[in-house]
């Protein structure tokens, strides 16, 4: 293999763009914005039947162009389906999913290639079996934060349940991933330390990557890649500016009736192993029973409705190309399968 991968991993809200674009002030990384191609394609490899010549064909075909439609461009990469079906080497998402990151390293003249989808901690097993032998950054932020982070994004779950468990479930499979691997293939930091400390955490990084630290990389803010990533959502609009240090705490005064008491009753065991100190004693369980939770779930999927219904316009139309990919490839499904 061409050039060495590192996965960022966690929970997305967490500062993972801002980790990426100081990284990829790197000449010896391309850490390119993710088009998130396993989470989006692992669960539709059913379409696809059982991948042969034809099959994997059509699924690189989706997939380039799945990339080529995201909403912060690859810059100065040109991606081919045709190439990077004669390059694989055996017909597995996974292989397209190296095969794309590699030519955004190829392109740039990089020694890594990075990749921010941080859910993919969940094929962990998937990655580590297809033998990528990866560099994981496991990025983490108190969750409570995190949750707050999520309310007010176009992405993601909106109620506060669903938000700690999701938040919950990331780290425990990050934390559980940590504990099958040596050490000098996983690095650990904490959102907090890095807003604070951003020097010492990125030179303490770079040396785990074996590349030079430059003062450059924490003026990520004056970069092509920050600017196109402000201008492709509400969502990333902190990256135009330099970090802001004491962005933390906001679930203090943004958290509403019961949301802490539920994100601690649903999540407290974590944020404990990770040194989050809990601000509720004696929480009620029965917030978190199953008729509340049958109450949340319908909460939740309003929520939803109501963040994409108020979405910013150009933020819409900036996924839009993505959507009707998908919409295509599962319209066309019945005619792939045998």
């Amino acid at each position: 293999m061409t050039n060495t991968g590192i996965q960022i991993i966690g929970t997305q809200r967490s500062g993972s763009n801002l980790l990426r674009v100081i990284l990829d002030q790197s000449a010896e990384i391309a850490s390119p914005h993710p088009p998130h191609i396993l989470v989006v394609f692992m669960p539709l490899l059913h379409l696809y039947g059982k991948l042969n010549s034809t099959s994997y064909k059509i699924l690189v075909n989706d997939v380039v162009a799945y990339v080529n439609a995201n909403p912060v461009p690859w810059e100065g990469v040109l991606l081919n389906a045709d190439e990077i079906y004669e390059q694989s080497t055996r017909y597995d998402l996974l292989e397209i999913n190296r095969l794309v990151y590699e030519q955004a390293a190829i392109s740039k003249g990089a020694k890594y290639w990075c990749c921010k989808s941080m859910a993919n901690v969940h094929y962990a097993t998937e990655m580590e079996d297809f033998g990528l032998n990866l560099k994981y950054i496991y990025l983490y932020r108190d969750g409570r934060d995190v949750a707050c982070s999520f309310k007010k994004a176009i992405v993601g779950e909106k109620h506060i349940y669903h938000l700690a468990k999701q938040w919950s479930e990331d780290q425990a499979a990050c934390l559980k991933l940590r504990a099958s691997l040596p050490a000098e293939r996983f690095f650990a930091l904490n959102y907090e330390t890095l807003i604070t400390e951003p020097e010492r955490v990125i030179k303490k990084l770079c040396l785990y990557l074996d590349i030079a630290y430059h003062p450059d990389m924490l003026k990520f803010y004056d970069s092509k890649t920050s600017k196109l990533t402000a201008a492709a959502g509400e969502m990333w609009s902190n990256l135009e500016k330099p970090i802001i240090s004491n962005n933390t705490g906001k679930f203090l005064d943004e958290f509403k009736g019961d949301d802490l008491e539920i994100f601690e009753l649903v999540a407290g065991d974590v944020l404990r192993e990770l040194d989050y100190e809990l601000v509720i004693q004696n929480a009620d369980v029965s917030l978190i029973d199953a008729d509340h939770i049958a109450v949340y779930n319908k909460e939740n999927a309003i929520l939803k409705k109501e963040a994409l219904r108020t979405a910013r316009q150009s933020d819409l139309d900036n996924r839009e190309g993505q959507a009707k990919i998908l919409k295509e490839i599962k319209e066309r499904a019945t005619i792939i399968l045998p």
